[in-house]
């Protein structure tokens, strides 16, 4: 995908694009493994009152979706252009994808089909 994209203005606009540079399925479920093991240790080092554990939250968290993306799916993670609205698409690609909404016809492939349409109207 080109990287010639005009900035985003909010979440809403950001969130389809991030949904394009994430496509693979099995990119999709290391994000959501990353995800899971970094709510789990935080609720973990929260509850014995660990906290010099804490390293271990974005070690988790980047490795891997940083896995998923560089090995995978061969793109460049969006954290290093846009590192807030990315981590909030991370958590909402979380949720999609453990409600059932990231299947063929789900939320995140209609929201990433209308994306395409957008950037090729856009070009």
């Amino acid at each position: 995908m080109s990287r010639n994209l005009p900035p985003f203005k909010t979440f809403k606009d950001f969130y389809p694009f991030y949904l394009v540079e994430h496509s693979n399925r099995t990119n999709q479920w290391l994000h959501w493994t990353g995800t899971f093991l970094l709510l789990l240790n935080l609720g973990r080092i929260a509850n014995a009152g660990t906290w010099v554990d804490l390293w271990q939250i974005p070690v988790l968290g980047y490795g891997f979706a940083w896995f998923g993306h560089f090995v995978v799916e061969k793109n460049r993670p969006a954290t290093f252009k846009h590192p807030f609205y990315s981590l909030m698409g991370d958590f909402v690609m979380f949720y999609h994808l453990s409600t059932g909404q990231g299947g063929a016809g789900g939320k995140m492939e209609r929201l990433r089909q209308e994306f395409k349409v957008r950037l090729s109207a856009h070009s």
